[in-house]
């Protein structure tokens, strides 16, 4: 359950949510059946004789009034395929994220296969019905699977309260929490890996001002950078997770100008007692570095801390972001809390003068050959770091060829022909430091992504 960057907020975003979404909804179109025209005054009648045949017009009946016509239902495009009724009580919106990847290596020795490959297909229904019902549903059929991604529905009381049950993504980690259609780079930071992704669980949600967003939910608690699959608990243990966001000096209509305006500051976190399994960690392409050993299992405490500092002004956005995560893990008779920590910076400027967000860029030129417009054009830079705890190793708890660091540093353009359409263009480093044998060769990748999204 979670809130979208609070730049937006926004939900994943949030709404909280989507904003984009959400100023779909509370946009409805109003309208209201116009009555029947008023009837101009009669003249009063003349003084009759008195008579004993009566008028002719007195036997005939008044015509019957005509009844109103139901107002339509409202039908277009707004971030989305929606139809809805007139007053806007109950709604339909389709939306569509769609991705083809592309990645390289550039080098030789390392066991990469270069591939193109489908990595999200996920048609979107969201929507409202009787007007303080909102739900979402979001499956993916990307890299060859079928998964329920987001299955969610909440009660609004009001802006400021929410009810969210369901699956939708758990509120700790910044970045995590932007929109997969809306990310700078085709995959997140290392530092991502250290915080969970979607879990099904209930919660609450809000903006209790422009400046002020909170999110907290119960979850069934699933490991770090992972998501819920068969969506049934293995084990009693709970989650408690949430985060606030304050941006002290935003603000809203003709006053958002202020070059402060887009600073805000994120802070998540999660609590819980865990049994069982315990994450890997990937790099961009998919190849993993670390794992704990097979017989190594999660017993007990698990913490997690995200801070995080983010700033939007005209073309220039960025963020930076820190995990810090301990867990009680135990193998063999043996038992530590180890802990692991992680950090990522990341920065973007658009060279055509759009104005830069968490929400994307929105071209003022889309493309149209025929009037020589091309679209926007993004340039940006990340440096990530990951750090497994040194007691991993010497207490034996992980897998074999598993770095004790990962370093990356990726830099990118990305072009939007349209707002629903983006094509990434990424160079990525990535070296590794410690850990067990066979020590890990460095990548160099190249990857390139081709999106539909809205």
């Amino acid at each position: 359950m979670t809130a979208a960057p609070a730049s937006a907020q926004s939900g994943d975003g949030l709404v909280q949510g989507d904003p984009a979404y959400r100023a779909a909804l509370q946009q409805a179109p109003q309208s209201a059946p116009a009555g029947p025209a008023a009837q101009p005054a009669q003249p009063a009648a003349a003084t009759q004789p008195a008579s004993s045949t009566p008028p002719a017009s007195s036997t005939q009946a008044a015509p019957a009034a005509q009844p109103v016509p139901a107002p339509l239902p409202v039908a277009g495009f707004q971030d989305g395929f929606f139809i809805q009724t007139a007053n806007g009580d109950n709604r339909l919106l389709f939306g569509l994220v769609s991705q083809l990847d592309g990645r390289f290596s550039i080098n030789d020795s390392l066991v990469i296969t270069n591939t193109f490959a489908i990595r999200k297909v996920r048609p979107t229904f969201s929507g409202r019905v009787g007007r303080y019902f909102d739900f979402k549903i979001m499956p993916d059929f990307g890299n060859g699977t079928t998964t329920i991604t987001d299955a969610s529905l909440d009660i609004r009381f009001s802006p400021k309260l929410r009810v969210r049950a369901g699956k939708d993504k758990t509120p700790v980690g910044y970045e995590l929490l932007i929109g997969d259609a809306f990310l700078l780079f085709p995959e997140r930071s290392l530092a991502s890996s250290l915080v969970p992704n979607r879990d099904v669980g209930v919660g609450v949600l809000g903006e209790l001002s422009p400046k002020f967003s909170y999110s907290a939910v119960v979850v069934n608690g699933v490991p770090d950078g992972s998501s819920s699959t068969t969506d049934v608990d293995t084990n009693d243990g709970k989650d408690l997770a949430g985060r606030i966001v304050v941006q002290p000096f935003r603000q809203t209509g003709t006053a958002a100008t202020g070059p402060l305006n887009g600073l805000g500051f994120h802070l998540g976190g999660s609590y819980g007692k865990q049994i069982g399994a315990l994450p890997s960690f990937r790099t961009s392409v998919g190849q993993t570095y670390f794992n704990y050993a097979v017989t190594a299992l999660a017993d007990g405490t698990r913490t997690r801390v995200s801070p995080a500092v983010f700033y939007y002004n005209k073309a220039f956005g960025g963020f930076a972001e820190f995990m810090r995560n301990s867990q009680r893990v135990t193998r063999a008779g043996v038992s530590d809390d180890v802990v692991n920590h992680a950090w990522d910076v990341t920065g973007s400027y658009v060279l055509t003068g759009e104005v830069a967000s968490d929400r994307g860029v929105r071209p003022r030129s889309p493309f149209d050959p025929t009037k020589g417009q091309w679209g926007a054009v993004q340039v940006l830079a990340r440096y990530t770091e990951l750090t497994v705890d040194q007691d991993v190793f010497a207490l034996a708890f992980a897998g074999i060829a598993a770095a004790q660091k990962a370093k990356s540093f990726t830099v990118g353009l990305n072009w939007y022909p349209a707002t629903v359409a983006k094509y990434y263009f990424t160079y990525e480093r990535t070296t590794f430091e410690g850990g067990t044998e066979p020590a890990r060769a460095d990548e160099d990748v190249i990857l390139f992504r081709v999106q539909l999204g809205f």
